[in-house]
């Protein structure tokens, strides 16, 4: 099992708070991808958090009959790990041959990650000379708890399928909303139920990784709280109204306004450091995915508060779809980002 390197034929498995994607992709990035087998199935959000043999269990065959219903063959797959799970950074070095580099982070990987070595899976990926010092390169590290690996590792195998590689969610969805051909850096963000990841791309790279804690879930529970309404039509609100200030007299705007001030501010610190960081270097644009690109007004929010336009995300944009397909994804499509992230992997 490699932690972020991919080999051979395999489908992608991501599994969220309330749901969990499958996606088999055919093709590659030279030729271009098509969609091959795919499954959306709702899960309980306890499903996805139970840790009891008996939860392990039910999620084992959750798993299983999402596969089987996508008509998968292949027992290969490649899992995503929740950015809450693990840690990533880009480091710099000097620059060293492939043999030197690895005898390097054999010993001096404890260096970049937050746990000891004995308690952590590791792994890194050179991204290549630095764009800040041609004189240094830059490094991807990422490291995950072994106990928490492991785990997942066993929940799935009891199935009888076979992990081959794992990667944290940030860069597989990084990977299918990064726009094509951008020359400026691109912020990509997705806003997820609790939590909302941060990836800047630039020149086809990861340059900076972070996770907010707090998301979609914090959003509905102000609401809720404030207006004194139930979470569930808290949240109807939020996905019908959106940021309108028009609607039901701007009360869902003026809740949120404080929060959603903050996440602004996050997006605004991240983009400072990677100009900081990187000489030049500019964010040509912030790409939303997640629940960020379901609420309505929400992109024209975050392009008031940062100065920077801001566009939803397209998780499909390099992937072939039939029209029976699109139909059948419907309103769920968006939601796809990590796992056809993951099914866009290089098998280098």
């Amino acid at each position: 099992m490699n932690l972020l390197h991919g080999v051979g034929d395999f489908f992608s498995l991501d599994i969220g708070t309330n749901s969990m994607r499958i996606v088999q992709l055919v093709g590659d990035e030279r030729r271009g991808w098509a969609l091959s087998k795919y499954a959306y199935v709702p899960i309980e959000e306890k499903a996805s958090a139970d840790t009891s043999d008996l939860g392990r269990k039910r999620l084992g065959e959750a798993i299983l009959g999402a596969v089987q219903q996508a008509g998968i063959r292949t027992k290969n797959v490649a899992l995503g790990l929740p950015a809450s799970k693990t840690f990533t950074s880009i480091v710099e070095t000097d620059t060293l041959t492939e043999r030197e580099l690895a005898k390097s982070f054999k010993y001096e990987i404890d260096k970049y990650i937050p746990m000891p070595m004995s308690e952590a899976k590791t792994d890194y990926i050179v991204l290549g000379l630095s764009p800040n010092d041609p004189a240094k390169t830059e490094i991807l590290v990422s490291s995950i708890a072994k106990e928490f690996a492991e785990a997942s590792l066993e929940t799935i195998e009891r199935t009888g399928l076979n992990v081959i590689a794992m990667e944290p969610e940030p860069l597989a969805m990084a990977r299918s909303l990064a726009i094509p051909g951008a020359t400026d850096g691109n912020l990509i963000v997705d806003f997820g139920e609790k939590s909302t990841d941060l990836v800047i791309m630039f020149k086809g790279q990861p340059r900076l990784v972070r996770s907010i804690p707090g998301g979609f879930g914090m959003l509905v529970k102000t609401l809720s709280g404030s207006l004194g309404v139930r979470e569930d039509q808290a949240r109807q609100f939020i996905i019908k109204f959106g940021l309108a200030e028009d609607k039901i007299e701007g009360q869902v705007f003026k809740v949120l306004s404080a929060p959603l001030d903050s996440y602004a501010a996050e997006l605004t610190k991240s983009v400072r450091f990677f100009q900081t960081k990187y000489a030049g270097g500019k964010i040509g644009n912030i790409v939303l995915s997640g629940y960020a690109g379901m609420i309505p007004l929400f992109p024209e929010y975050i392009e008031a508060k940062t100065n920077i336009p801001a566009v939803k995300g397209n998780p499909w944009q390099l992937v072939r779809t039939t029209e029976e397909q699109q139909r059948a994804l419907g309103p769920v499509a968006s939601e796809f980002a990590v796992a056809i992230g993951l099914s866009e992997r290089s098998n280098d």
